[in-house]
């Protein structure tokens, strides 16, 4: 059996991205084998595909963080030909081969099976950008979140990350407050839920090093300044997932805010999150945190043949929401 895969070489010091076809023999070695149907393209996909960073490895490699499809065959017994199923991080797409590709073979303690409440197509609507949205507010909740405590921060809000956060919010019953440096998507952002949608000039953030406690907590894909500025502005025992470093790696702040408010710095590792807590993860997905319309988080659907240049648009931060790939196409 052959397969169409997004396949990234390393040639000298270049890295280069072709889509080839090749034998399902030549795929990294794995008890289960997918037929893919949905994968997405998330931002670390785009990082490698084009080159910006280092996120693979090891070459060649087929590239995609995320695949959901159906069990083609499975040398262990918890699946059986034909189980949809989905696979998102363990080092799918970073040191196996991944899901942007018609097949892909995995370890079978890294399949989840699909979770009830949702099809294939919506688990990838989803993704891991939407797993990491969700793990970011289970942890925040686990920690004592609750939407008495004030209104939620959003950073990155337009975002795959960002979205899938702001409808979760909003379904759970939290005042979102979402922050996007493209304001003119502000009715696609109230549109998921959000209750006020500004700049990250227009939170009119201070600069001391405990300043008015404005809100319960924060999801942040951004890092950098913009979260060391909003920390002093969380209140009582709020917590802050950080979750991206779209603005830097490196903040400064100080301590005042954690010994004094009790505020909580959690972070959310999607790729290496223990199976146990994937499965749950994935559960809530399918029920609780389910955003109530994933459609409006799809920017747009790519047949698998078009991945490489739709990486090439993600970098450029002109899509809104997710990016959906067809591997059937």
């Amino acid at each position: 059996m052959r397969l169409t895969a997004c396949r990234v070489f390393r040639e000298q010091k270049s890295i280069v991205a072709r889509m080839v076809e090749m034998p399902v023999d030549e795929l990294t070695p794995g008890e289960v084998v997918v037929r893919a149907e949905w994968s997405g393209i998330n931002f670390k996909d785009a990082l490698g595909v084009t080159g910006r960073a280092p996120i693979y490895k090891r070459f060649p490699i087929n590239a995609g963080i995320d695949v959901a499809g159906v069990v083609e065959s499975s040398a262990d017994a918890r699946f059986r030909p034909g189980d949809p199923v989905l696979v998102n991080g363990m080092g799918l797409g970073e040191t196996q081969d991944g899901g942007l590709a018609q097949v892909t073979r995995a370890p079978a303690d890294w399949v989840v099976p699909l979770p009830d409440g949702l099809d294939l197509r919506s688990a990838m609507v989803l993704g891991t950008a939407g797993f990491t949205a969700a793990l970011a507010l289970h942890r925040m909740e686990v920690n004592g979140q609750a939407p008495e405590k004030g209104p939620v921060v959003v950073t990155g809000a337009t975002g795959g990350v960002g979205s899938a956060a702001v409808s979760m919010l909003a379904r759970r019953g939290y005042r979102v407050v979402a922050v996007s440096g493209r304001p003119e998507h502000e009715a696609y952002l109230r549109g998921l839920g959000a209750h006020e949608v500004m700049t990250p000039e227009g939170l009119g953030l201070g600069s001391r090093p405990l300043e008015a406690a404005r809100f319960g907590g924060a999801i942040d894909n951004v890092g950098g300044s913009l979260l060391a500025a909003l920390i002093p502005h969380v209140a009582l025992w709020g917590n802050i997932a950080a979750i991206g470093n779209a603005a830097g790696p490196e903040f400064a702040t100080t301590v005042y805010p954690f010994i004094l408010r009790g505020v909580s710095l959690l972070g959310a590792s999607s790729g290496n999150c223990p199976m146990a807590l994937r499965a749950e993860i994935w559960t809530r997905l399918g029920g609780d945190m389910k955003p109530p319309a994933l459609d409006q988080i799809v920017s747009r659907t790519v047949p698998l043949a078009e991945v490489i240049d739709a990486c090439g648009t993600l970098m450029n931060r002109t899509a809104l929401g997710r990016v959906l790939v067809d591997c059937r196409s």
